[in-house]
C-alpha cells in the first residue's frame, strides 16, 4: 500500500469525526471501521482479506438498504465502503446511497456524501445527473460550508450537458464577499472552460477582474484560466503582459503573506506559472520581451538557495529565457545555469539540466558542444532515467550525419528497457529520425532497427513478425514500383527471415513474388542482391527451382561484383539442402555472429602471393592520392630503387588491412622509397622553391604567410591546442577510454556548429575581420591573408593568449579573419591602438540632471574623499564613524556631496552644499524624501544666501520603515544663481542596510523567550571560512566585523547571534555548522527583515 493511501486512512477517521473523541487520529475501539482496519492487518494471505471484505461488504449492503438505518450511521457505512473501493473491490450498490447522503443530511454528512460520490464516480456517471439538484441548492445556501462543497464537486467532477444550468450561480460567486468562495468559483469557472469552452466565452471579462482580485489565492486562481487561454491565443492577451510582470515582481519582491511562502521562497508555485504565461507572451515578440527582462534576471538572481523549488523556478526560468526574444545577458546567465544543473554530481539536477538542455538545443544547438562529454557520461549512467532523458537530448540534435550513431544508441537503450512507455516512444523516435534523415540513411540503420525491436514474450515476437510478413506480401501482390528503393531491402530482408511463419503459404509465392522485383526498371542493384539473398533463405524445391536457377543463370554474368557474388550463393545452396541449413539456420537473425575482422584464415594466401611478386594491399585513400598525384608536376626528389624481398616484411599486426608490417616504409609506390639520415638523398635545404603544382612561383605576388592555425575539432582539449604556431601540431596522448569517448562525441555532435545562426550564449554571428600585423618600420598595419578558423569550443581564450605572444604581432586585441566563428558568437575585435594614440583620458565631472550616487558600505573615519569637507562635520558627529564624502552633482558653480553617519539609534545624513563661485547663491532649497526610510531633518539649508567659497550643512535623522537590502534617497535642491533664472536638480542617495545593523546585546534566555514570540523566519546555507582551525569562530568573526552583529553565546557546533535595526526591529539568528556548510536560521518580528540580513550576510562572505 502506498505511502499517501496510508495516510489518507490514518486521517480519515479524525476527518469525519468517527471517534469518540472529535480530532483525535487514533480509531476508537468501538469503531466498525477500526475493527475492519484491524482485522485486515492481522490477516496472513489475500485469500483471507477477500473473503472478509466480502462479508463485509455483505453487511454493509444489507444495512444502507434497511429503512430504519440513520443519517450518522449511514455516514459510518459509507466510509467504510469508500475504505473497500480503495482496496479495489466494488461496491456500486452504495453509489446511490452517497447521493442521497449528499442531498438529506447534514453539514458533516453531506461531507461525507460528497466524498464518496468524488471518489465512487466519474464525469460521465450516469447517477451524476441525480445530484444536479442538490449542487444548485447548495450553491443558493447560506451556509459557507455548503457552498464550498458544492463548488468544490462542481471543479472536480460535473456533467457536460448540466454547464449552463448552474453557470449563472458560479458566475455570481466571483462578487461574493468570501475569498474561498471566490476562489473556488474561478477554478470551477477553470473546469467548465477545459471541458465546454465555448460556454464560457462570454465572461472573460470576468476572468480579469479576479485576476486583479486583492485577495492573492483568487488571483492565483485565475492564472490557470489564463495560462490555458494564452498557450491556446497569445496574441489576444498581450495587453496583460504588463499586469503578469507586475504580478511577478510583487511575488518575488516578497510582497505576499507569508502563507504563500514554501521553504522561505515566495509563492513559488505561483512564479511558475508565472513564468509559463511570459514565455508565451514573449514568443517572437521583442517588444513585450522587453518588458520582461529585468523581471527575469531579478528572479534569477534571487533564485539561488539550495533548495529543489529554487531548481524548478530556475527552470522555468531557463526554458521562458530561451523562449522569448533573445537578449544576450540573459542568454549567458541561463547558459551558466544550465552548465550547473548538468555537472551537478546530484542526478536529480543533473536530470533537470539535461531537460533545460534538450529544451533550449532547438534554439541554440551549439550549447550541447559545451557539455558533450558530459552527455557522453551520461549515456553511460546507471539511472535508466538519466540515459533515457539523454537519448531524448540527442534525438533533438539528430541530423544527417549523425543518425546513425544516435540511433544505435536508442536501438541499444531498447535491448534493456522493459518499461513499454519508454519502448513505444523510442521506437517512434527511431523512426521519425529515420525519416526525416532518409535520403542520406543507410541500410544499416533500417535493418538494425528491424533486428533489435523486440518485446518480452516471444508470442508478441511472433505476432509482430507475422504481423509484418502479412502487410509486406500485400504489397508486393500490389503495384512496388512505387515503394522506395530502402523499404524493398528491408521487406526482401524480413520475407527471407520470417516468412516460414505462415503456414498455410508456400515459399514457391515468396519467391516470385521477389522475382518480379528483379524485373522492375527502377530496382537498383543494391536491392536486386537483397533479393537474392531472401531467395537464396527460402531455396525451395518443386516448380519454383526452374525459377532460381535461371535468376541465378541470368545474374551470374552480371557486371556488378555483388549481384555475381549472390547468384552464385543462390545457385550452390539450392542445389545442397544440408549446406544452406549450416550456411543460413532459420530464426537464427537474432543470434551474435562472431566475426574475424583481421581475416586471419587468409595469412598464408597473403604470405604465398607477397612471395611470388604480389604488391601489399593500399587503402582507397592511398590509391586515390597516388592516381592525383601521378596527374601533377613530381617536385619530391627520387630515392634509392631497393628490390622487395620478404625479409622487410613480418607478419605482425592482424589489425592492418593486409596483416603486415613493412619494415622499410613500404607502400607499393617506388617514389616513396628513402633512407632518411642517408648520404646519398638530395637535400634541399636552403634552396628557394620556384616551381609547383600551379605553375611558376615567383610570377605571383609575394605574401607574408602567417602562422598557421589549424581548426579544432569539438572534443580537442585546451592543451592539444597550445603550440598554435606549430603547422602539425602533436596531439596530446589519452587514455583509451577517454579516447574512445572523445571519438563518441564527435560522432554524435557532428554539425551542430552549422545549425543555428544564434551561437552559444545566444550571441549572432557577426561580420569577421582579420588578425592584423604592425610593420616594424612604419608602424602601419597589413592584413595577413591567412584565414584562421578557431574551433567552437572554450579554447579561445588560450588562442587569442598565443596569439597575443606573439613577437611580430601587434599589442592590441586580434580581430578575426574572414570565416571566423567563434564559440559565443562573433568576438567583439577592438581598434588597433598605437602609441598616439595612448592619450590619458580624464573623466569629467558629473554634471547630469539627474544623479544617483551609492555609498561605500566601508565605514572609515578618516577615509572620506575630500578632507575639507569632513571638516566641516558638526562636532557631534565628528568623532563617530562615517562613511566616504561622495560628490553628487556639480552644476553652476554649485557642488552636492554627501555621507551618512551611524548613531546609536540612527543613521545621520550629512549633505554638504558647496559655493565654488566668487559670487553669493540666493535661495537654496534642499528636501530629501524616502519611502523605506523616515526622514526628519536636524538642521534645514540656508535659506537666505550662501557666501562665495562656502560651506553650508544640512543634517537628516534616517530610521527604517521597511526593511529592504538598499535604501534609495531621493532629493531636489534649488537655488538662485547671480545672473539667470532659478535652477533646479534632482539627485539620489544609496544607502546599504548594514549602515543600520546594530548589535543587540542580550543574555540567553532573553534570547530564547524572543525566539519564540518571532513569527517571521527564513533558513539557508552559508559558506563557511575554511583553513582555520575553527571554522565557525573564524566565519562568525567576519560577520560580526562587518554587519555589528552581537554573538550571544557559542555551544560547540552551534551558535545564536542577534542584531536589530532599532529597538522595535531585532533579528535573531541560529548558526549550525552541518557538512561542511553553515546552517542559519534568522527570525523576526519584522516580515522582511531575515530575508534582507540573510542577503548581507552572504555578501559578506562572499567579499573576502
Amino acid at each position: 500500500m502506498s505511502d499517501v493511501v496510508e495516510k489518507t486512512l490514518t486521517a480519515l477517521p479524525s476527518l469525519l469525526s468517527l471517534d469518540s473523541q472529535p480530532g483525535s487520529a487514533k480509531l476508537s475501539s468501538n469503531s466498525k471501521l477500526g475493527n475492519l482496519i484491524r482485522g485486515i492487518t492481522e490477516l496472513t494471505s489475500k485469500h483471507e482479506e477477500e473473503k472478509l471484505i466480502q462479508r463485509e461488504l455483505l453487511l454493509i449492503k444489507e444495512q444502507v438498504s434497511s429503512p430504519n438505518t440513520t443519517m450518522r450511521q449511514m455516514k459510518e457505512l459509507m466510509v467504510r465502503a469508500i475504505y473497500c473501493e480503495m482496496l479495489g473491490y466494488g461496491v456500486s450498490f452504495s453509489y446511490i446511497h452517497a447521493i442521497k447522503l449528499a442531498q438529506q443530511g447534514n453539514v458533516l454528512e453531506k461531507r461525507v456524501g460528497y466524498l464518496a460520490v468524488s471518489l465512487f464516480l466519474n464525469e460521465s456517471h450516469e447517477l451524476l445527473l441525480l445530484l444536479v439538484n442538490t449542487v444548485l441548492k447548495d450553491l443558493q445556501s447560506t451556509n459557507l460550508i455548503e457552498v464550498c462543497m458544492a463548488l468544490t464537486v462542481v471543479s472536480q467532477m460535473f456533467p457536460k450537458d448540466m454547464i449552463p444550468a448552474i453557470l449563472p450561480l458560479v458566475e455570481e460567486k466571483l462578487n461574493h464577499p468570501k475569498e474561498i468562495i471566490r476562489r473556488k468559483a474561478v477554478l470551477a469557472l477553470y473546469k467548465f472552460y477545459l471541458i465546454a469552452p465555448n460556454q464560457v466565452q462570454h465572461i472573460h471579462n470576468k476572468f480579469r477582474k479576479a485576476l486583479c482580485d486583492k485577495d492573492p489565492g483568487v488571483m492565483s486562481a485565475s492564472l490557470h484560466i489564463y495560462l490555458q487561454l494564452i498557450q491556446e491565443n497569445p496574441e489576444g492577451y498581450k495587453d496583460l503582459a504588463p499586469s503578469f510582470v507586475t504580478i511577478l515582481k510583487q511575488v518575488v519582491g516578497g510582497k505576499l503573506p507569508m502563507d504563500f511562502n514554501y521553504h522561505s521562497v515566495p509563492a513559488p508555485w505561483l512564479q511558475i506559472h508565472l513564468l509559463r504565461i511570459l514565455s508565451f507572451l514573449g514568443k517572437n515578440d521583442q517588444s513585450t520581451s522587453e518588458i520582461m527582462y529585468e523581471i527575469l534576471d531579478e528572479s534569477l538572481r534571487r533564485a539561488e538557495m539550495n533548495h529543489n523549488i529554487t531548481y524548478a523556478i530556475l527552470y522555468e526560468c531557463v526554458k521562458c529565457i530561451y523562449t522569448i526574444h533573445p537578449k544576450s545577458d540573459l542568454l549567458e546567465k541561463a547558459a551558466k545555469c544550465i552548465g550547473n544543473f548538468v555537472l551537478s554530481p546530484k542526478i536529480n539536477l543533473k536530470y533537470l539540466g539535461l531537460k533545460a538542455l534538450t529544451y533550449v538545443v532547438q534554439q541554440d544547438p551549439k550549447l550541447a558542444l559545451q557539455h558533450q562529454m558530459t552527455i557522453i557520461e551520461c549515456l553511460d549512467h546507471p539511472d535508466l532515467i538519466i540515459k533515457r532523458e539523454t537519448l531524448e537530448l540527442l534525438f533533438r540534435i539528430t541530423n544527417d550525419q549523425n543518425v546513425t550513431v544516435i540511433v544505435e544508441k536508442m536501438l541499444d537503450f531498447l535491448r534493456i528497457s522493459e518499461d513499454d512507455h519508454t519502448t513505444i516512444d523510442l521506437v517512434g523516435k527511431c523512426f521519425h529520425s529515420v525519416e526525416t534523415c532518409y535520403n542520406r540513411i543507410s541500410q544499416t540503420v533500417f535493418l538494425n532497427f528491424s533486428l533489435r525491436v523486440r518485446f518480452d514474450s516471444v508470442e508478441e515476437d511472433k505476432k509482430l513478425r507475422l504481423f509484418a510478413v502479412n502487410s509486406y506480401i500485400s504489397l508486393l501482390q500490389g503495384d512496388a514500383s512505387k515503394l522506395p528503393q530502402r523499404f524493398l531491402q528491408v521487406i526482401c530482408w524480413v520475407l527471407g527471415e520470417y516468412s516460414h511463419l505462415r503456414d498455410d503459404l508456400e515459399p514457391d509465392v515468396i519467391v516470385r513474388l521477389l522475382a518480379k522485383l528483379l524485373d522492375m526498371k527502377t530496382s537498383s542493384s543494391e536491392t536486386k542482391c537483397w533479393v537474392l539473398m531472401a531467395m537464396t533463405k527460402l531455396c525451395p524445391g518443386g516448380a519454383a527451382l526452374a525459377l532460381v536457377h535461371n535468376v541465378s543463370e541470368t545474374y551470374s554474368s552480371s557486371l556488378d561484383t555483388m549481384l555475381r557474388q549472390r547468384a552464385q550463393e543462390l545457385e550452390i545452396l539450392s542445389q545442397d539442402s544440408e549446406l544452406q541449413a549450416k550456411v543460413l539456420p532459420r530464426s537464427a537473425s537474432m543470434e551474435p555472429v562472431e566475426v574475424d575482422s583481421s581475416l586471419s584464415f587468409l595469412d598464408g594466401f597473403v604470405s604465398e602471393a607477397l612471395a611470388a611478386g604480389a604488391a601489399p594491399y593500399k587503402p582507397p585513400h592511398q590509391r586515390q592520392e597516388e592516381l592525383s598525384r601521378s596527374k601533377a608536376l613530381n617536385l619530391e626528389p627520387y630515392g634509392l630503387s631497393l628490390p622487395i624481398s620478404m625479409s622487410s616484411c613480418s607478419i605482425t599486426d592482424r589489425q592492418s588491412p593486409t596483416l603486415l608490417s613493412i619494415s622499410s616504409g613500404l607502400s607499393g609506390d617506388s617514389t616513396d622509397f628513402s633512407h632518411k639520415g642517408s648520404s646519398t638523398v638530395l637535400k634541399l635545404d636552403g634552396v628557394k622553391r620556384l616551381w609547383g603544382r600551379d605553375g611558376y612561383l615567383a610570377q605571383k605576388e609575394p605574401t607574408e604567410e602567417a602562422p598557421r592555425i589549424e581548426a579544432a575539432s569539438p572534443v580537442r582539449s585546451a592543451d592539444q591546442l597550445g603550440n598554435n604556431n606549430s603547422q602539425t601540431p602533436t596531439p596530446t596522448p589519452t587514455p583509451e577510454c577517454d579516447q574512445e569517448k572523445q571519438q563518441l562525441a564527435s560522432s554524435l555532435f557532428v554539425g551542430l556548429a552549422s545549425q543555428s545562426s544564434i551561437c552559444l550564449m545566444g550571441k549572432s554571428d557577426q561580420p569577421s575581420q582579420r588578425f592584423r600585423r604592425k610593420t616594424k618600420a612604419s608602424g602601419s598595419s597589413e592584413q595577413i591573408t591567412n584565414p584562421l578558423v578557431f574551433p567552437s569550443d572554450g579554447s579561445d581564450n588560450l588562442l587569442y593568449k598565443n596569439l597575443l605572444d606573439s613577437p611580430d604581432l601587434d599589442g592590441s586585441p586580434p580581430e578575426q579573419t574572414p570565416g571566423l566563428d567563434a564559440p559565443n558568437g562573433a568576438c567583439d575585435a577592438e581598434e588597433e591602438s598605437t602609441d598616439a594614440d595612448m592619450k590619458e583620458i580624464k573623466t569629467p565631472p558629473i554634471r547630469d540632471e539627474h544623479v544617483t550616487a551609492e555609498a561605500s558600505p566601508h565605514h572609515d573615519p578618516d577615509g572620506s574623499k575630500d578632507p575639507s569637507l569632513t571638516s566641516h562635520l558638526p562636532a557631534e558627529l565628528s568623532a563617530l564613524s562615517h562613511s566616504k564624502t561622495t560628490t553628487l552633482f556639480s552644476k553652476q558653480n554649485l557642488d552636492v556631496s554627501a555621507c551618512h553617519v551611524q548613531k546609536e539609534d540612527s543613521v545621520v545624513l550629512v549633505v554638504f552644499i558647496s559655493n565654488c563661485s566668487d559670487s553669493f547663491l540666493q535661495q537654496i532649497r534642499l528636501q530629501v524624501d524616502s519611502e523605506e526610510l523616515e526622514v526628519s531633518c536636524v538642521s534645514d539649508s540656508p535659506s537666505e544666501e550662501l557666501k562665495s567659497h562656502s560651506v553650508a550643512v544640512c543634517q537628516y535623522f534616517l530610521t527604517v520603515k521597511r526593511p529592504s537590502v538598499h535604501f534609495d534617497l531621493s532629493a531636489t535642491v534649488s537655488w538662485q544663481p547671480p545672473a539667470g533664472s532659478p535652477l533646479t536638480t534632482q539627485f539620489s542617495y544609496r544607502l546599504p542596510l548594514t549602515a543600520f545593523i546594530r548589535a543587540l546585546r542580550l543574555s540567553t534566555e532573553e534570547y530564547g523567550a524572543k525566539w519564540l514570540a518571532f513569527s517571521h523566519d527564513t533558513k539557508q546555507n552559508l559558506t563557511l571560512i575554511q583553513g582555520g582551525r575553527d571554522p565557525l569562530a573564524a566565519t562568525l568573526d567576519v560577520l560580526k566585523r562587518k554587519l555589528q552583529l552581537h554573538v550571544v553565546e557559542v555551544i560547540g557546533v552551534e551558535a545564536i547571534v542577534a542584531c536589530c535595526l532599532q529597538q522595535d526591529q531585532p533579528c535573531l539568528m541560529h548558526c549550525r555548522m552541518h557538512a561542511g556548510m553553515l546552517s542559519v536560521w534568522l527570525r523576526s518580528p519584522v516580515p522582511d527583515l531575515p530575508d534582507c540580513l540573510l542577503y548581507c550576510c552572504q555578501r559578506a562572505l562572499q567579499e573576502l
